[in-house]
């Protein structure tokens, strides 16, 4: 009876690290359950968070052809399946950790790359996806801002430059 129940648990894990692009296993050994519903909801709507069986997950995560992360599936052991922006997720994660050092994270995987908890760090560091399009798009702007100032500029010079020199031929004309 318990095949069946652990095989359907397997497949679900295996389509959660299939179908998320970012995954994130944490220790939340001394965290209470209240804790654990305020960091679900710190990691923001495109995360899941799961607390797992370490050899279910494991194998899960091995059908789902993720090997880098065996070594990181020892004690209590829960996930983030992240299918949206990580580094929301990150920062989440980051800051409850600061709050609750029971939290401890373990390592991860970004787009079948391990991640290390310090290069989680790190990507928490980041600024989200929409504040980085947004810096760019304005730093676009800026250039365009710049280039029609240049071409407008050009014809104005041209135009001073030919008043000035046919005000120095009044001046000479007038001389003679």
């Amino acid at each position: 009876m318990a095949r069946p129940d652990k095989a359907a648990a397997v497949a679900e894990l295996t389509d959660k690290f299939r179908s998320s692009n970012a995954a994130v296993l944490t220790e939340y050994r001394g965290l209470t359950v209240a804790q654990l519903k305020t960091l679900r909801r710190s990691l923001g709507e495109n995360a899941q968070y799961a607390v797992v069986k370490n050899t279910l997950t494991k194998i899960a995560a091995n059908e789902a052809g993720i090997t880098t992360l065996d070594d990181q599936f020892n004690g209590p052991t829960a996930v983030a399946f992240i299918t949206g922006d990580p580094v929301e997720s990150a920062k989440g994660l980051r800051d409850f950790a600061k709050d609750n050092p029971n939290l401890v994270i373990k390592g991860g995987v970004l787009e079948g790359k391990p991640l290390s908890a310090d290069e989680i760090k790190k990507l928490a560091d980041l600024e989200s996806r929409e504040v980085l399009l947004s810096k760019l798009a304005g730093a676009f702007k800026g250039k365009q801002s710049q280039t029609a100032q240049l071409f407008q500029a050009l014809p104005s010079k041209l135009v001073r430059t030919v008043d000035a020199l046919r005000a120095k031929q009044d001046e000479q004309g007038g001389a003679e």
